[in-house]
Protein backbone atom coordinates (compact mmCIF):
# COMPACT_ATOMS: atom_id res chain seq x y z
CA UNK A 1 0.00 0.00 0.00
CA UNK A 2 1.18 3.43 -0.86
CA UNK A 3 1.89 6.02 2.00
CA UNK A 4 2.70 9.56 1.54
CA UNK A 5 5.42 9.45 4.63
CA UNK A 6 7.45 6.67 3.85
CA UNK A 7 10.05 9.44 2.18
CA UNK A 8 10.95 11.00 5.54
CA UNK A 9 11.01 7.74 6.70
CA UNK A 10 13.81 6.44 4.58
CA UNK A 11 15.91 9.61 5.61
CA UNK A 12 15.14 9.38 9.16
CA UNK A 13 16.51 6.15 9.18
CA UNK A 14 19.30 7.05 6.67
CA UNK A 15 20.13 10.07 8.77
CA UNK A 16 19.72 9.57 12.34
CA UNK A 17 21.46 6.24 13.23
CA UNK A 18 23.63 4.66 15.75
CA UNK A 19 26.99 4.77 12.92
CA UNK A 20 26.15 8.48 12.76
CA UNK A 21 25.30 10.32 15.75
CA UNK A 22 23.73 13.45 15.76
CA UNK A 23 26.16 16.79 16.23
CA UNK A 24 25.22 20.10 18.53
CA UNK A 25 24.44 22.05 15.84
CA UNK A 26 24.36 25.46 18.13
CA UNK A 27 27.58 25.03 19.00
CA UNK A 28 31.12 25.00 17.31
CA UNK A 29 33.93 22.16 18.06
CA UNK A 30 37.17 24.17 20.39
CA UNK A 31 40.09 22.96 20.34
CA UNK A 32 42.40 24.00 23.31
CA UNK A 33 46.31 23.80 23.29
CA UNK A 34 48.86 24.39 25.24
CA UNK A 35 52.75 24.81 24.84
CA UNK A 36 55.93 26.33 27.00
CA UNK A 37 55.03 29.97 26.39
CA UNK A 38 51.04 30.03 25.71
CA UNK A 39 47.99 28.53 25.17
CA UNK A 40 45.79 28.69 22.19
CA UNK A 41 42.13 28.56 21.78
CA UNK A 42 40.74 26.94 18.28
CA UNK A 43 37.28 27.70 17.41
CA UNK A 44 36.02 26.09 14.39
CA UNK A 45 33.97 28.49 12.22
CA UNK A 46 34.15 27.93 8.78
CA UNK A 47 32.28 30.52 6.26
CA UNK A 48 32.49 33.10 9.07
CA UNK A 49 34.53 36.67 8.94
CA UNK A 50 36.60 38.29 11.90
CA UNK A 51 33.60 40.83 11.82
CA UNK A 52 31.27 38.15 13.19
CA UNK A 53 33.04 37.30 16.83
CA UNK A 54 33.55 39.37 19.65
CA UNK A 55 36.42 38.03 22.27
CA UNK A 56 36.95 39.71 25.38
CA UNK A 57 37.85 39.01 28.67
CA UNK A 58 35.81 40.07 31.33
CA UNK A 59 35.53 41.67 34.86
CA UNK A 60 36.06 38.19 36.54
CA UNK A 61 39.40 37.96 34.15
CA UNK A 62 37.35 34.74 31.93
CA UNK A 63 38.03 34.66 28.60
CA UNK A 64 34.41 35.17 26.50
CA UNK A 65 33.91 34.52 22.92
CA UNK A 66 30.80 35.70 21.12
CA UNK A 67 29.91 35.05 18.04
CA UNK A 68 26.66 36.00 15.60
CA UNK A 69 26.20 35.24 11.91
CA UNK A 70 22.92 36.76 10.54
CA UNK A 71 22.10 35.06 7.73
CA UNK A 72 19.81 36.03 4.71
CA UNK A 73 17.29 33.08 3.49
CA UNK A 74 17.99 33.45 -0.09
CA UNK A 75 16.09 30.01 -1.18
CA UNK A 76 12.57 29.80 0.86
CA UNK A 77 11.81 26.85 -0.87
CA UNK A 78 14.19 24.98 0.22
CA UNK A 79 13.55 22.52 2.54
CA UNK A 80 16.66 20.28 5.00
CA UNK A 81 16.25 17.22 5.85
CA UNK A 82 19.32 17.82 8.46
CA UNK A 83 20.59 20.99 9.06
CA UNK A 84 23.60 20.93 11.52
CA UNK A 85 25.96 23.85 10.47
CA UNK A 86 23.60 26.75 10.67
CA UNK A 87 24.12 27.93 14.25
CA UNK A 88 23.87 31.67 13.83
CA UNK A 89 24.60 32.48 17.56
CA UNK A 90 26.97 31.50 20.33
CA UNK A 91 28.93 32.73 23.63
CA UNK A 92 31.89 30.98 25.43
CA UNK A 93 33.03 31.57 28.36
CA UNK A 94 36.68 30.13 29.14
CA UNK A 95 38.06 29.89 33.22
CA UNK A 96 41.34 31.41 32.61
CA UNK A 97 44.62 29.57 34.07
CA UNK A 98 46.33 32.20 36.70
CA UNK A 99 49.24 32.08 34.65
CA UNK A 100 47.81 33.74 31.47
CA UNK A 101 48.90 37.26 30.92
CA UNK A 102 45.42 38.96 29.99
CA UNK A 103 47.30 42.11 28.77
CA UNK A 104 48.90 40.30 25.76
CA UNK A 105 45.80 38.14 24.61
CA UNK A 106 45.36 38.23 20.76
CA UNK A 107 42.90 36.50 18.04
CA UNK A 108 42.98 36.46 14.58
CA UNK A 109 40.87 34.56 12.46
CA UNK A 110 42.41 32.40 9.76
CA UNK A 111 40.99 29.51 7.03
CA UNK A 112 37.78 29.28 9.00
CA UNK A 113 39.68 28.93 12.41
CA UNK A 114 39.56 31.63 14.94
CA UNK A 115 42.35 31.32 16.98
CA UNK A 116 42.93 32.95 20.50
CA UNK A 117 46.54 33.24 21.34
CA UNK A 118 46.89 33.47 25.82
CA UNK A 119 50.47 33.76 26.24
CA UNK A 120 51.70 32.52 29.91
CA UNK A 121 53.30 35.39 32.17
CA UNK A 122 56.70 35.24 32.05
CA UNK A 123 58.06 33.76 35.98
CA UNK A 124 61.66 34.80 36.49
CA UNK A 125 63.31 31.98 38.66
CA UNK A 126 65.27 32.96 42.18
CA UNK A 127 68.72 31.21 41.62
CA UNK A 128 68.92 29.20 45.26
CA UNK A 129 72.51 28.76 45.28
CA UNK A 130 74.68 31.36 46.83
CA UNK A 131 77.76 31.40 49.39
CA UNK A 132 76.97 32.01 52.72
CA UNK A 133 79.76 33.82 54.47
CA UNK A 134 80.70 32.21 57.96
CA UNK A 135 80.63 34.29 60.76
Amino acid sequence: MYRNSWLPEVFNDFFYNSNMPKANATAPAINVLESADEYTVELAAPGLRKEDFEVHVNDDGDLTIKMEKKEEMKDKSAHYLRREFSYSKYEQTLILPDDVDKEKIGAHMSDGVLKVSLPKLQQTVQKVARQITVG
